[in-house]
């Protein structure tokens, strides 16, 4: 992945492509020369220790896939600037026994901290606690755990503000072969990794919500959802099994980036293209970027997967130091700026707060991939 810094992030965002606002407070920039330096603290936290020398646990849902190991690259590239060690490991099956098996490996390994993009938040619950208990500080990033078992959550965006934005492109992609989404009966469906994903599972509901309230006039012809795993061949029978049962479906909504090219390939293999279906969701522009070369796709989205993970170890390095956060305060992470800490409730409704080291950080951008802006990203 050729990671992009935040400075030339925000560029190009200025100049090529379709922004979704953030709609709470998440990072701010900071153009001090200095800002590569490891930071210790903030304005409004409590000051422990360094980042450096420090060892995060960097845990995907699944190896192999082009959002993590971007995500991996990312992580790398900054901590090498700040100064403690990411260690990318995970499972080349998307499995609950997967990950604790590689929660338990890097506690027994002495890691400072764990990072991790849980497969099932419920599943990992117990091995996470013990984490805990070891005196290994817990962070999560891109599929949060239950807030009681973590520290701090990077998260791409709000539910609905990720639930909003998957419907948004799919309108777009509609208007596109002249459908009217605020008239025409329109039919959808979703197809995503799995029904214990937390992130997914949350933009799902969110975006369910919005339907309802703003396109009364659509169809879910299966409510149950389609889940292929994040198996990259499982998605693509999947996607033909949904093409196979729904043939004149109009709008596929694919929130996974296993799921979302899967179900492009099937489109293809059944000879579907951008003018007879729409298909949206979420993935890197490199895992996509061919299909709509090929005209099977319109849009779809993401944010800098790279910045994230390499946040999230930050996130985790910093609370290993002995710093102290409580919510409104703001961490200086280098070369992305002053980042507020939020409550939970912020991504989950309900979900509680502790007094210390408890919340929600949110990732500054997401993007919006066209045919006219999917080459200026290389990840």
């Amino acid at each position: 992945m050729s990671q992009l810094s935040r400075r030339n992030f925000c560029r190009l965002m200025g100049v090529s492509v379709a922004t979704v606002g953030l709609g709470l407070v998440g990072c701010g920039g900071s153009s001090s020369s200095d800002s590569s330096a490891p930071s210790t603290g903030s304005d409004s936290s409590t000051s422990g220790g360094d980042v450096a020398g420090k060892t995060v646990a960097f845990i995907p849902k699944v190896t192999g896939n082009a959002f993590f190991e971007s995500a991996n690259n990312g992580a790398q590239e900054h901590a090498q600037k700040w100064g403690f060690t990411v260690d990318y490991v995970g499972d080349s099956t998307a499995s609950v026994s997967a990950q604790v098996s590689v929660i338990n490996q890097e506690v027994a390994a002495g890691v400072d901290a764990l990072c991790i993009s849980t497969v099932d938040a419920n599943g990992v619950s117990d091995a996470l606690k013990k984490a805990t208990d070891s005196g290994v500080v817990v962070c999560t990033w891109d599929s949060d755990a239950n807030p009681e078992d973590r520290a701090l959550m990077v998260s791409q965006g709000t539910p609905d503000i990720l639930g909003k934005m998957l419907v948004d492109m799919g309108v777009d992609g509609l208007k596109q072969r002249g459908k009217d989404p605020e008239k025409d009966a329109i039919t959808y469906c979703w197809h995503y990794s799995q029904a214990t994903v937390t992130d997914q599972n949350s933009w799902h509901v969110a975006a369910e919500k919005y339907i309802s309230e703003t396109y009364p006039n659509w169809k879910n012809v299966h409510p149950d959802n389609y889940y292929s795993e994040q198996d990259a061949e499982k998605a693509i029978t999947i996607g033909e099994a949904v093409l196979d049962v729904y043939p004149d479906i109009d709008l596929i909504i694919c929130n996974d980036s296993t799921a979302l090219p899967g179900q492009l390939q099937a489109a293809e293999n059944k000879g579907y293209n951008e003018d007879t279906i729409t298909i949206t969701g979420f993935a890197s522009p490199n895992s996509v970027k061919q299909y709509c070369s090929n005209g099977t796709i319109y849009n779809w989205g993401l944010w800098d997967c790279g910045l994230q993970g390499a946040m999230g170890c930050y996130a985790a390095a910093y609370l290993a130091a002995g710093n102290k956060v409580k919510v409104g305060d703001k961490i200086n992470i280098p070369d992305v700026g002053e980042c507020e800490v939020l409550s939970n409730d912020s991504i989950a409704e309900g979900a509680t707060t502790k007094d210390e080291n408890n919340g929600v950080i949110l990732l500054p951008e997401r993007l919006v991939f066209t045919k006219d802006n999917m080459n200026d990203y290389d990840f």
